[in-house]
């Protein structure tokens, strides 16, 4: 799709492109691409982004407090790597900025002024080293999850990210994992630790994936990723999947998944779970959740206090 498509009327450009993407060939960022599609992924990339950075502040929390050395090195690298993961996701989103002559800096100012949302999960609390675990372990896998349908984007850039995050996140779900399964051969007070924030974040995992339909919350957003293959599942199946995986793993350690309606429907083949309060998420993507403001207040202060070094930066460029 180069000079070609300027011969070419809106309607068959975009004909022309749906016949790309259904053929399984990547859209690269000089090419042509509807105004939907580029929208669709500069939402969905900058929020990705953003959620890595704010997504290790939770953790960050807890590097100071680590009950080991092993154990400050392992989650400081793991911090390190999603602030790395975040400024690589932005840089993709930027690159679709360019049309619009926004940047990155923009992207931030957005998060600030609450135009920008990140993810639901990284609103809440962290009270205990089993939270910092659980986090790893299943908010990670849960991620892991979502990222993974999304390897054969159609997008090339974001698809060739993901492949390089996702391999880290691995190794992200495996040290937070590892943490839980020693709390887990602990005390009977480490037990509880972990049963206690499972029973915090059960919900917060349940909203993670998002609302089941198009219609509840009033958004379509998952209809648009789908239909121009950037990514495969929707919602229901993407928490279908991590039930599947992780609810028989979390009986294995002697917990107590908190809901007593769970349950696995052999003839309809799927996870029967109560509903999560989906008010609450409304809240959240207001910024109205029990650690928003604290968290965009702390990467605020960090983003204006070291103005230095960006300015420094632009005037070795330039």
């Amino acid at each position: 799709m180069s000079n070609l498509t300027e011969t070419l009327t809106e309607a068959e450009k975009l004909e022309q492109f749906m016949m790309r993407i259904e053929a399984g060939e990547k859209i690269e960022v000089d090419d042509w691409m509807p105004d939907e599609y580029r929208t669709a992924l500069i939402k969905l990339i900058s929020m990705h982004g953003m959620s890595e950075i704010m997504g290790a502040l939770p953790e960050k929390e807890w590097v100071p407090k680590a009950p080991s050395l092993r154990r400050k090195l392992g989650i400081m690298a793991k911090v390190q790597d999603e602030m790395g993961h975040g400024q690589l996701l932005l840089r993709v989103a930027e690159d679709l900025l360019k049309p619009y002559g926004k940047t990155r800096g923009d992207l931030m100012e957005d998060l600030f002024q609450g135009k920008l949302k990140f993810h639901n999960v990284f609103h809440m609390p962290a009270p205990t080293w089993g939270d910092a675990g659980l986090i790893g372990w299943l908010v990670d896998g849960a991620a892991i999850i979502t990222q993974t349908d999304m390897l054969g984007a159609s997008y090339g850039p974001y698809a060739r990210a993901l492949h390089r995050i996702c391999a880290e996140e691995v190794f992200h779900a495996q040290h937070g994992e590892s943490i839980i399964i020693a709390l887990a051969e602990g005390t009977e007070e480490q037990k509880a630790m972990i049963q206690e924030a499972l029973n915090r974040w059960w919900e917060a995992l349940l909203i993670f994936f998002g609302p089941a339909s198009s219609t509840t919350m009033g958004s379509s957003k998952q209809d648009v990723t789908i239909k121009y293959k950037i990514r495969t599942k929707n919602n229901e199946e993407l928490r279908q999947a991590f039930f599947t995986k992780y609810i028989p793993r979390i009986l294995s350690l002697g917990l107590t998944i908190p809901d007593p309606t769970l349950h696995y429907d052999e003839e309809k083949q799927q996870w029967v779970y109560e509903q999560p309060n989906w008010d609450e998420l409304k809240k959240i993507s207001k910024n109205q959740g029990p650690r928003s403001q604290a968290r965009l207040n702390l990467r605020r202060k960090s983003y204006e206090s070291n103005a230095w070094v960006r300015e420094a930066l632009s005037a070795a460029i330039r």
